[in-house]
C-alpha cells in the first residue's frame, strides 16, 4: 500500500504539479495532496466517501470505557 501511494503522489502532485521553483513549493503540494487524500478524496472501498470521515465514524461508534475509581 505505501508504494502505490508513493508512486501516486510522484505521479500525480510531483510530475503533473512540476517543474518546481524550489523544494519549499514541493512541500507545500505534499502538504495539499496529503491533506485531499485524508480529507477529500472519495475511496471506493469506503463507500465513497473520505478516509477522515471513516475514521470519524469509527470513533464515535466504540462504547465509552469508563474509568475505575481511583484508590487513595
Amino acid at each position: 500500500m505505501a508504494e502505490a501511494l508513493n508512486s501516486l503522489h510522484k505521479a500525480e502532485p510531483v510530475r503533473n504539479g512540476g517543474p518546481w521553483a524550489s523544494i519549499n513549493d514541493l512541500e507545500v503540494a505534499t502538504a495539499e495532496y496529503v491533506d485531499w487524500w485524508n480529507e477529500r478524496r472519495l475511496h471506493g472501498e469506503l463507500d465513497q466517501r473520505p478516509p477522515a470521515e471513516v475514521e470519524a465514524a469509527y470513533w464515535a461508534s466504540l462504547q465509552p470505557v469508563y474509568a475505575l475509581p481511583e484508590t487513595n
